[in-house]
């Protein structure tokens, strides 16, 4: 398979780390908590991982947080990450560790304060003692964060961050088959399981798109592969159509049919910047993060 080459340019160096914890039984205790949280360029909060039943609003709509001498920054959206604000993300709002405690105040969510627990030496829970809800945090550096990992972690989430995706190219391997005429995809942030789908013409603008039809999709793990999905799209007509998805950027995808052998170049066409878009009354709410519990197949070729 093709290495994923999602903005790693800027930042990653030769070496990736290859797992998301890096387990170290042996760390400091006795550093201030200021010093723990700027210890990392960057936290990725481990959604999955989450208890409690109440969500943190800011905490839940992030996949990274950044603190900054004071400055509480994130990136709330997978396009884009590791260039926005330097990849640190967007500036949330603002923060202070006093007497042992994380004070936040967020630009929309107001105060709340959190209890920081350090797990290890690269990982942090945050809990709110009110409602004993916790998250867990693992920390890295800029120049060893793994994107690979955090896209197709999250691969439902990148793909719900265009308006559309765009046919831009079909192999010339593979056989004829249903899928040749569908041109554009949309995978809706308001219901994570539901796609669109239409036929219309190579080129047409996006607002002019006519969804022909819409169903059912899921997202599956590949046994054995850490940088590959399958994607499944339920179509009424033909079935359930098969493609194992690899992510080439953060706007442009891969979608191999596993029954014909053809391959479909996919490319992201209106990306959605979900805090403008509510601001801007485009959506109703700013989307939050939902924990997946993925089946795993494996690969059939």
């Amino acid at each position: 398979m093709k290495a994923l080459k999602i903005i790693t340019i800027l930042f990653l160096t030769t070496t990736l780390i290859t797992s998301c914890v890096v387990h170290d039984d042996i760390y400091d205790d006795s550093i201030t908590l200021e010093q723990l949280v700027t210890s990392y360029d960057l936290w990725y909060i481990d959604y999955n991982s989450t208890t409690g039943s109440i969500d943190i609003p800011f905490l839940s709509k992030a996949f990274t947080l950044s603190f900054q001498n004071g400055r509480l920054l994130a990136n709330n959206n997978m396009v884009g990450l590791g260039s926005v604000g330097n990849g640190y993300g967007d500036h949330i709002g603002y923060y202070e560790t006093i007497n042992g405690v994380l004070e936040i105040d967020h630009n929309e969510d107001g105060f709340i304060d959190l209890e920081v627990i350090q797990l290890s030496g690269n990982e942090i829970k945050l809990r709110d003692t009110y409602t004993n809800t916790s998250y867990y945090l693992i920390g890295y550096q800029k120049n060893n964060f793994d994107y690979d990992f955090v896209f197709y972690d999250n691969i439902e989430y990148f793909l719900q961050e265009y308006v559309a995706w765009a046919k831009t190219n079909t192999s010339a391997q593979g056989a004829i088959n249903e899928f040749d005429n569908e041109n554009f995809l949309k995978f809706t942030p308001e219901q994570t399981t539901t796609f669109r789908s239409s036929k219309d013409p190579f080129g047409t603008n996006i607002d002019d798109l006519y969804w022909d039809y819409v169903g059912g999709y899921e997202v599956f793990d590949v046994e054995g592969y850490d940088n590959l999905k399958i994607l499944t799209l339920d179509y009424d007509f033909s079935g359930n159509e098969e493609f194992e998805l690899t992510v080439y950027s953060d706007s442009e995808i891969d979608l191999y049919h596993i029954a014909s052998g053809t391959t479909y170049t996919f490319n992201g066409q209106g990306n959605i910047i979900y805090k403008m878009a509510v601001e801007k009354g485009k959506i109703p709410e700013t989307r939050k993060r939902f924990k997946t519990n993925r089946k795993t197949k494996k690969r059939n070729r």
